[in-house]
């Protein structure tokens, strides 16, 4: 599979104090560990295994993500902003990939 591609969709620009919807999907094919391939070897667990999300450095959401998330994990989650700034997206892999995505907002 081609590397994975993190996508993000939030509001260019909003009212101090609003609540804005943030959308993230992450293309990415999930291995549990436990699926074996044509010769009986067992296939390596590869997973998203933490989400994160910050804005202007303090932490707004994360999760761990467990091996039965399926593929392409897509998260949707609100924050409330009162200053302009930017969000910074993060998922860990379980080889240690870091792939990672930032978003800027205006507020007026």
């Amino acid at each position: 599979m081609a590397t994975p591609k993190p996508r993000v969709k939030l509001p260019k620009s909003a009212a101090a104090g609003e609540v804005i919807t943030i959308k993230t999907l992450i293309s990415h094919e999930m291995e549990s560990g436990q699926r074996k391939d044509k010769d009986g070897n067992t296939i390596p667990r590869k997973i998203i295994n933490k989400f994160t999300c910050e804005f202007n450095g303090a932490p707004v959401f994360s999760c761990d993500i467990d091996p039965a998330v399926s593929a392409n994990p897509y998260f949707e989650f609100n924050a409330k902003v009162n200053e302009a700034g930017t969000f910074k997206f993060t998922w860990v892999d379980d080889d240690g990939s870091v792939y990672s995505d930032e978003q800027k907002i205006d507020v007026k």
